[in-house]
């Protein structure tokens, strides 16, 4: 037989239990808007950095663009656009006219310079005389690959010494391309080292049957 006080015992404990879903669900509720909170931060952060540095780099002309008839292709090859920066220093990324976006891309290399077309990002071109020279490295802009799975080009735009990555499909062609890309430079080929300040401390894999470099380039 139900009695008043079993009646009221049953109601209370409904209550409770309906009062402890209600916290339940309140807490995860501040949880996840204070994670959102927390990650619009950071990523709000990271675009004011990047529009500083965009900023900075405002000084860096615009991007040469593949003459109407580059030549006949010497080397042909698809992979990824890592990145680029200034020579020898893998972390100070360039970000100006889309150069911080990585992207797929596909290179064509001839007797008058390196054709970048890229997927969703701006393609540019490498007139041959801008050209000073290649290796094979493993980090740039902040990605870090396996020891020698980088093809790093570096070559000067408006007076700044750009080191370019880039990774094949099929990273095995990475020395073709240093090689020939060292001959097109010549004397021009600067011997920039990226075993400084902010680097990594493991040597790169150079090529031994490269031009030989200018030391005077790397200045």
């Amino acid at each position: 037989m139900t009695t008043p006080l079993t009646l009221l015992a049953v109601v209370t404990a409904q209550s409770d239990q309906h009062s402890a879903q209600v916290t339940h669900w309140t807490d995860r509720i501040g949880w996840v808007v204070g994670l959102a909170l927390f990650v619009g931060l950071v990523y709000w952060l990271m675009r004011q950095g990047w529009q500083w540095r965009r900023t900075l780099q405002g000084g860096l002309p615009e991007l040469p663009q593949a003459p109407q008839d580059a030549g006949t292709p010497l080397l042909e090859a698809e992979g990824r656009y890592h990145g680029s920066t200034t020579a020898g220093q893998w972390l100070d990324r360039i970000v100006a006219h889309g150069l911080g976006v990585r992207s797929k891309a596909r290179l064509t290399l001839t007797e008058q310079g390196l054709d970048v077309d890229r997927t969703g990002a701006p393609g540019f071109f490498v007139p041959v005389a801008a050209l000073r020279g290649a290796r094979l490295d493993r980090a740039i802009a902040g990605k870090v690959l396996p020891e020698g799975g980088l093809l790093v080009v570096t070559w000067e735009h408006g007076g700044t010494l750009v080191d370019t990555g880039f990774r094949f499909d099929h990273a095995a062609d990475h020395s073709a391309w240093v090689r020939r890309i060292n001959d097109l430079s010549g004397d021009r080929a600067a011997d920039a080292d990226p075993l400084t300040e902010g680097a990594l401390p493991a040597p790169r894999v150079q090529e031994h049957a490269t031009a030989p470099h200018d030391q005077k380039g790397a200045q």
